[in-house]
């Protein structure tokens, strides 16, 4: 669907492949974690966790942006293409 110049089905794609991306280095952050918390570096484990959290908000945000993106489409008006 097309709504005010935006192939909403085509951006939702692209808002679910970023939040794919988020996600793959949230794993990779925390399995970094827990060989410095293995290893007893305990600042930069707590600065690891810290950025997991980020991470985590990131990936909440990005869910919301995909809500709000059909729950926006849902409201424009039918928009129309035509070949000029």
């Amino acid at each position: 669907m097309c709504t005010n110049g935006i192939n909403t089905d085509q951006f939702s794609s692209t808002l679910e492949q970023v939040g794919e991306a988020v996600a793959l280095c949230r794993r990779w952050t925390h399995r970094a974690f827990h060989q410095v918390e293995d290893a007893n570096m305990l600042k930069t484990a707590a600065k690891l966790r810290d950025a997991q959290a980020l991470l985590d908000d990131v990936r909440a945000l990005l869910e919301e942006a995909a809500e709000s993106l059909q729950q926006e489409a849902a409201l424009a008006e039918d928009v129309s293409v035509q070949l000029v």
